[in-house]
């Protein structure tokens, strides 16, 4: 007997794109926006740096060492902290954050490192782990969302999955945020659309003549309707930047990245749950500083700007800001004027939602001789850490399909971190 596999979210927009739904949206519902404090929904934005971030380039740099290269530091406004002079914005607003400068991995291939950096856990062959935005949207539904409570901008080849939370947890992926989104839109009649409707209603019926226990699993009445309420939602004015002031936009910088990121301030104030902003290119094996200073131009006013708008407007209590990518560089340089896989001591930053800022936590050898960075923290805790600091409780269990429980996190939260 043939099985109905369950759509995905894009599939599902992609679909009902065809159906007609015309988006003439008024303003942005504010309810969302002027909730603050604990009252407010929580949110995890995460920027992610695909390929591997040095962190001698970013957030723990060695100049003037045998492994620091040309790049400088610069001071911060978290006293005795310095970061890469690339990023003199940041800088600015260092104290809302704290800096973790030894994380440390087992992993060092790009897709086995992305899949633990994004849910905690290292592959494994008998089920697939959902991302930490899937477990805190799952962990803290928000009944007035009615767009998807995990939501990806710009260009990722490791998309977050919902993992055995399911595919409803699936991030939305937004290629190019803030633009026309076309693939949200659909411009048919409403005649025609309810013609569609009606007619996949009639092939619903059909296939589901027998077959009721599959057609409960794939819960495809649900997703329809699920999309087509996103689709003719309100809320998707978040994705749109034609109310912001031109001010704003430039404070961001014009890059997919930065608009990413003011869209991710906008999802934020409707409730979403997760967020993750992407900005490509950190697998630096050549070029890697002059690769770093441009890829630092887009991500130092993006950066800046958002931590400096969530605390302006008072957003920055209720939602955890976490940047990183999926290891860091090797303190040698390579021939090729580049920086190899390393996975034994790299650097994230993160700060807001329940989490103290300007703690700075381990230290590496500038002298990289030595592998083991001072007081190595795994991405396990790390991400214990960041749900303590949501309201979640990283220990506890989901019963899995394949019949065992599994926590939310195997790791331990850094007391220290904790607010």
């Amino acid at each position: 007997m043939a099985s109905l596999r369950p759509l995905n979210r894009r599939e599902l927009l992609h679909w009902a794109t065809g159906l007609g739904v015309s988006f003439a949206l008024p303003g942005m519902e504010v309810r969302a926006a002027e909730q603050r404090g604990t009252e407010r929904p929580r949110s995890l934005i995460t920027l992610w740096l695909s390929g591997g971030p040095s962190q001698l380039e970013t957030w723990d740099p060695h100049p003037t060492t045998r492994i620091g290269g040309p790049t400088g530091a610069i001071s911060t406004s978290l006293p005795g902290v310095q970061i890469a002079n690339s990023f003199p914005r940041l800088a600015d607003q260092m104290h809302h954050l704290s800096v973790i400068r030894s994380l440390v991995s087992k992993e060092g291939d790009h897709d086995r490192a992305s899949y633990l950096v994004k849910t905690g856990f290292r592959p494994d062959p008998t089920l697939r782990h959902p991302s930490v935005g899937a477990i805190v949207a799952h962990a803290l539904p928000y009944e007035p969302l009615e767009i998807p409570p995990v939501i990806s901008l710009g260009y990722d080849n490791h998309l977050s999955r919902g993992g055995f939370l399911g595919g409803r947890f699936d991030a939305l992926r937004v290629r190019e945020p803030g633009s026309s989104n076309d693939d949200l839109r659909a411009w048919l009649a409403a005649p025609r659309q309810q013609r569609r409707l009606s007619h996949l209603d009639v092939v619903a019926q059909a296939f589901a003549r027998g077959r009721q226990s599959v057609v409960d699993r794939t819960m495809h009445s649900e997703n329809v309707d699920a999309a087509l309420t996103m689709m003719t939602s309100d809320q998707l004015k978040a994705f749109e930047l034609n109310e912001e002031s031109a001010s704003t936009l430039a404070n961001y910088g014009d890059s997919n990245f930065g608009r990413g990121c003011l869209v991710a301030r906008r999802l934020v104030q409707q409730g979403v749950r997760a967020i993750e902003v992407t900005l490509q290119n950190f697998d630096t094996h050549n070029n890697n500083f002059g690769q770093h200073r441009e890829l630092a131009a887009v991500l130092d006013p993006a950066f800046a700007a958002l931590m400096k708008d969530l605390h302006e407007r008072d957003l920055l209590s209720s939602t955890v800001v976490l940047c990183l990518g999926e290891f860091g560089r090797t303190p040698r340089i390579n021939g090729a004027d580049g920086r190899d896989h390393w996975p034994h001591g790299f650097s994230c930053l993160l700060g807001g939602g329940g989490l103290r800022s300007g703690v700075r936590i381990g230290a590496t050898d500038p002298s990289g001789e030595r592998e083991t960075p001072e007081d190595p923290i795994t991405v396990a805790d790390l991400y214990a850490t960041v749900l303590k600091g949501l309201g979640v409780d990283p220990a506890h269990e989901i019963d899995t399909s394949i019949g065992r429980p599994i926590r939310y996190s195997d790791g331990t939260p850094i007391t220290r971190l904790l607010a």
